[in-house]
């Protein structure tokens, strides 16, 4: 495509992901113009001295006129903002997201969608434990998923601004893909709420345990420790709003993971190497098939050799 996809888009909320597509939308001349609004007013200081677009005083001034209006705050707060901005929003507009819980947060912004107005909610399997604006760079998106989940049987005005939509994310360097909202949800509970919720666990657990000193705990940490004590660094007001709107699938994951964590666990208590080795031996297929998708690499110790980092 041939210049900017939106002449002018609308970030509400300028954290990692809000800065992210900032930043990559200017570098890929995807939007021609950018507004940015967060509800902090210590945030908007912080953007407006990173440059990262025209930083307004109000979610109103930021919404008007733009093309494509992206909420980018936790999924507990859609609604309230949605509130706040939709008055602002002319016909013809784009209303999205990037939470990574879909149904609620389709709920919440039908809720005070303006009439006219194409709610396409989305979410980019992006991101880093870091937060604020900051945080953000330009390649965060590329090769990345970036969902879909718009509303089923859409008239042709609807369909238009669901393809500029997705090229626009497609400019800054996902992949796009669409999925039903419910699907969507079922989904990230297994390949990301899940894993959060035991990387919170085990840390606390790991802290708790009364045999085992705070001090050792950070002395010894194995490699695997450390990548769990990376994603228990996210944002706890984010993944607080994830698990409460995400709930019954999160639930019913979990319930399966506890069943299979028991399985597990009997297998060791009876010497049962056989189960053990079925069980890791598919695990390691499977880590082989997210190598072979393109969806991490196979360096060894992927980055974690300290040795070869600069000394400060």
């Amino acid at each position: 495509m041939i210049g900017p996809v939106f002449d002018r888009i609308a970030i509400i909320g300028a954290g990692l992901i809000g800065s992210s597509i900032a930043l990559a939308a200017r570098e890929n001349g995807a939007a021609g113009k950018i507004a940015i609004y967060d509800a902090d007013e210590e945030v908007r200081r912080r953007a407006r001295q990173l440059g990262l677009g025209e930083v307004c005083e109000t979610a109103a001034n930021a919404c008007a006129d733009a093309d494509c209006v992206i909420l980018c705050v936790p999924v507990g707060a859609i609604e309230a903002a949605c509130e706040a901005l939709a008055p602002s929003m002319k016909p013809g507009a784009i209303l999205s997201d990037v939470g990574s819980v879909k149904e609620k947060a389709l709920a919440a912004m039908q809720t005070h969608c303006s009439e006219g107005v194409h709610l396409i909610p989305g979410h980019p399997i992006a991101g880093t434990e870091k937060s604020g604006p900051e945080a953000g760079f330009s390649t965060l998106f590329r090769d990345a998923w970036y969902i879909l989940t718009p509303l089923p049987q859409q008239e042709e005005a609807y369909n238009s601004a669901l393809d500029r939509l997705a090229a626009f994310w497609e400019m800054l360097g996902s992949k796009v893909e669409i999925m039903e909202a419910g699907r969507h949800d079922r989904v990230l509970a297994i390949t990301s709420h899940l894993p959060h919720l035991i990387a919170y666990n085990i840390v606390s657990t790991a802290y708790d345990m009364e045999s085992v000193g705070e001090g050792e705990v950070v002395k010894y940490s194995a490699g695997g420790f450390r990548d769990f004590t990376r994603i228990a660094a996210s944002d706890p007001t984010m993944w607080r709003d994830v698990f409460l709107n995400n709930r019954e699938a999160v639930l019913e994951t979990l319930g399966r993971f506890s069943e299979d964590l028991a399985a597990l666990q009997r297998a060791i208590r009876w010497g049962d190497g056989d189960t053990l080795m079925k069980e890791f031996e598919r695990a390691r297929g499977i880590r082989k098939a997210i190598i072979d998708a393109g969806q991490d690499t196979s360096d060894v110790n992927f980055g974690r050799n300290m040795s070869d980092k600069p000394k400060h």
